[in-house]
């Protein structure tokens, strides 16, 4: 272990501001790290997760749920600055349906759940400093968001990135911001407790809190899950959903072998050897929706146990310290994942959901299907396929031209085409979309005649 590399790490955090309890979960995953761990999970060590309890199962006590979600409080993860997609400010600021961004559906579906059901259901973001500023002000559109003195944001931390090859804190004078990174959304308990609004949570009485990403639209406050997860007596729960094809990278649940305790198991935690029973969808059924469910008291109990540091299993994500230089120095950056927090509370359980509680943008294939008139805003901003309409369409935009939102923007300058009709849409080359354009069965446009019209003769296309 490089204790020069530690030391010099936690002093670096200590100048930065950074709270001592972030800075005591760092280097007890600096340790593991330094001591070979990977974070790795073995096939041979985990079972399927069997089949949980179905929400479309359970019956519904509309009074226990509105008991429960008044006793719930929202936290949306928003420290993402969508760069995958070339933004440089928060995520949630992006425009997604009628005008509306992520973040004003995310507040108008929760004022919605409190005028249906009469509670006050705080909602609160995870914020970085990198998008705290701009939510904030955003927020200002919604004086009465604001509940029993509560914050609507505290800050997520920050660690040093380290150079793969000593583990010391690498140095990037040309651009020092670069040599931080956040430790992964697993941060949002530390964060939650060192900011102290876990304790504000507790003293204004709420007992759950609902997590979930805020590029999720689907993840909304329901009162049948909250029902639901308040009479279970578990102390966390994760929704999941069944595996398709589109699933086969995402996260998965399972059962540890040695102690029957469910665990999460991601991509980066996976190994080569075991990549195939990974992806297969008939063993590993249910991915991790990362909509979780958590009891207050027993997550203050679980950090008092073990001094802040709760042990989630380790990420190590291998990077370049500037991820837009593959020639930069390589870099590990330290990671948890918040679902993997199941494994650490024992009685943790699993709901399956069904899609409708999941519709994530992580690309612009997702934001031009999303604004497309496949989906809907209901009068609760609940966001719905519209009638006639079984399954989303599959799309799939060339990179070289779509996959900045600034670029895929200029493409589609009157909206999205009509999808409706559609069942995949596969664009190859560099196409401007017409107005009117409309899509319908598997359509795919070649690069020949890009840059160009779509459609070239007229305002639909049948294939």
């Amino acid at each position: 272990m490089s204790a020069d590399g530690l030391d010099a790490a936690m002093q670096k955090m200590r100048d930065g501001g950074v709270h001592q309890t972030a800075i005591e979960v760092f280097s007890h995953y600096y340790m593991q790290l330094a001591s070979g761990a990977t974070g790795i999970v073995a096939e041979s060590d985990i079972e399927p997760l069997p089949q949980p309890t179905r929400l479309a199962d359970l019956d519904a006590d509309p009074d226990a749920g509105r008991e429960a979600l008044g006793a719930t409080a929202v936290i949306k993860l928003n420290g993402g600055l969508g760069t995958s997609m070339g933004m440089d400010r928060a995520k949630t600021l992006l425009p997604v349906r009628d005008g509306l961004t992520f973040l004003d559906i995310i507040v108008r579906q929760v004022l919605s759940a409190r005028a249906e059901l009469e509670v006050k259901l705080p909602l609160i973001f995870m914020d970085s400093f990198r998008t705290s500023h701009d939510t904030l002000g955003a927020l200002t559109a919604y004086p009465d968001l604001a509940v029993d003195g509560l914050p609507l944001d505290f800050m997520q931390n920050r660690e040093p990135k380290l150079r793969a090859d000593d583990l010391s804190p690498v140095e990037w004078p040309a651009d020092p911001s670069l040599e931080w990174c956040p430790p992964g959304h697993g941060d949002v308990y530390t964060a939650l407790a060192a900011s102290g609004v876990l304790q504000q949570l507790l003293e204004a009485g709420y007992r759950y809190l609902f997590l979930s990403n805020s590029d999720n639209l689907r993840a909304t406050p329901d009162a049948r899950v909250a029902g639901w997860f308040g009479s279970s007596g578990a102390p966390f729960a994760s929704e999941v959903c069944r595996r398709t094809t589109a699933d086969r990278k995402g996260g998965h649940l399972a059962v540890r072998r040695r102690d029957d305790q469910l665990v999460l198991r991601d991509t980066a935690q996976t190994a080569p050897e075991d990549a195939e029973a990974f992806a297969d969808l008939s063993r590993h059924r249910y991915f991790n929706c990362n909509n979780l469910w958590v009891d207050l008291h027993a997550l203050e109990e679980k950090l008092d146990d073990t001094g802040g540091v709760l042990g989630l299993p380790l990420i190590r994500n291998a990077k370049t310290v500037d991820p837009a230089d593959p020639a930069s120095p390589d870099v590990v950056q330290i990671e948890t994942a918040m679902g993997s927090a199941i494994e650490v509370f024992p009685g943790a359980q699993a709901l399956e959901v069904e899609r409708t509680r999941f519709l994530p943008v992580k690309t612009t294939n997702d934001l031009l299907v999303l604004r497309s008139d496949v989906y809907d805003l209901t009068e609760d901003y609940s966001v719905q396929l519209v009638d006639g309409v079984s399954e989303a369409p599959f799309v799939d935009l060339d990179p070289d031209y779509y996959k900045l939102v600034k670029s895929f923007d200029e493409r589609f300058p009157v909206g999205p085409p009509s999808l409706v009709k559609a069942t995949s849409l596969r664009v190859r080359g560099d196409w401007t979309f017409a107005p009117g354009a409309t899509v319908e069965g598997d359509t795919e446009i070649p690069v020949d005649g890009s840059p160009g019209s779509w459609p070239p003769g007229g305002a639909s296309s049948e294939r």
